[in-house]
């Protein structure tokens, strides 16, 4: 039910290409895990260790950088999901795509899917890339309680933003971006959902 109606949603949208700055832009792709547990819908989201390339210590979603022998953005998500926390391609059902979002600091133009994946499942984490797997229930996102708006300034320019601050997790930047416009789209159909 849930699965069907973001897949409609996310179907009938235009995607559009959101650019912060005008710095030249590499494709990378990642995956918005969404899973029901204990009869809520959460998102499952990871805290980056300091031995990675990008976003050190971030909270941010499974995924990366395209590489040439993906075929193509949907295989990246795909790919880096498994790679970073062990959940195989065939066991997650994509219901769609959101705006392409680009970074500001590492000069990625991020494809994010929105997929399902079965729960409880046996996660296998790559240490060398993740320090910490974050559970995020939607309930907790959409509450206004756990919303900051930030003002940060990167090379000159003055960026007004929203972060999420979660039991101590701060979730902001391009991973912020994307869960803000996940809940915009969806969540009033998720809420109803979950009332039920």
């Amino acid at each position: 039910m849930l699965a069907k109606k973001i897949r409609e949603i996310l179907a009938q949208r235009e995607k559009k290409d959101i650019v912060l700055c005008d710095a030249p832009l590499s494709p990378a792709a990642v995956l918005l895990p969404l899973y029901q547990k204990q009869g809520e819908y959460h998102i499952l989201l990871t805290r980056r260790t300091q031995k990675v390339g990008y976003h050190k210590g971030q909270i941010s979603f499974p995924g990366g950088a395209s590489h040439e022998h993906d075929r193509g953005l949907r295989d990246t998500a795909l790919r880096e999901t498994f790679e970073e926390i062990g959940v195989r391609p065939e066991d997650v059902e994509i219901l769609g795509e959101l705006d392409n979002m680009g970074t500001l600091t590492s000069n990625f133009l991020v494809t994010p899917f929105v997929g399902i994946i079965p729960y409880p499942y046996e996660l296998t984490v790559n240490q060398d890339e993740i320090e910490e797997l974050v559970e995020v229930p939607l309930s907790a996102l959409a509450d206004e309680k756990n919303h900051k708006e930030e003002v940060y300034i990167i090379e000159g320019i003055k960026f007004k933003a929203m972060m999420f601050d979660y039991q101590g997790h701060v979730i902001w930047g391009a991973t912020a971006r994307i869960l803000e416009q996940f809940l915009d789209l969806l969540f009033p159909i998720i809420q109803n959902v979950q009332n039920r």
